[in-house]
């Protein structure tokens, strides 16, 4: 879902990029490193700016006022010197998520559930100290039974006794 409102906004950025200033770009979209910036951010305004001898800001704000609505899109921001920041219409793209993960896990349960899986991993020796790195080990193969087990498989447990 992620990668598909990606993309729809990096079409809709080369689509206008090519309508209004009649320049093809590669368009860059980056993950930005608050999440307050939103979900994506494009530099390509630096670029144009290069090539049109125009303020990168000022490009930024033109592409905003005339980039028309996407798809799961909420808004798109001018930040810093500009950075056009994208961000998600968060409520759509959990109930894409969730319909999605329905879809998949109905498809993957069916797939899945012939057959067991044995999930082997050690057990505290009862005859020494327990240390962290015993408990560690115990704890995770005791994720991964239960993580298989609510994920629709057949789960058989072998523990270890050392």
């Amino acid at each position: 879902m992620y990668l598909e409102i990606k993309a729809r906004l990096r079409d809709a950025l080369a689509k206008l990029i090519r309508a209004k200033y009649h320049v093809e770009l590669p368009i860059v979209l980056e993950r930005p490193p608050k999440i307050d910036m939103g979900e994506a951010a494009s530099p390509v305004c630096f670029e144009l700016a290069k090539r049109l001898k125009k303020a990168p800001r000022q490009i930024a704000q033109e592409i905003q006022n005339a980039l028309p609505p996407i798809p799961g899109i909420a808004k798109v921001d001018v930040a810093g010197a500009g950075y056009l920041n994208a961000y998600f219409d968060r409520g759509a793209f959990w109930e894409a998520a969730q319909s999605e993960a329905k879809q998949n896990d109905t498809t993957q349960t069916a797939k899945h559930s012939a057959g067991k899986i044995i999930v082997e991993h050690t057990s505290i020796n009862p005859n020494k100290a327990a240390h962290i790195g015993h408990v560690r080990n115990a704890v995770l193969g005791d994720t991964m039974a239960r993580t298989l087990r609510y994920a629709g498989h057949n789960v058989q447990v072998a523990k270890l006794y050392r």
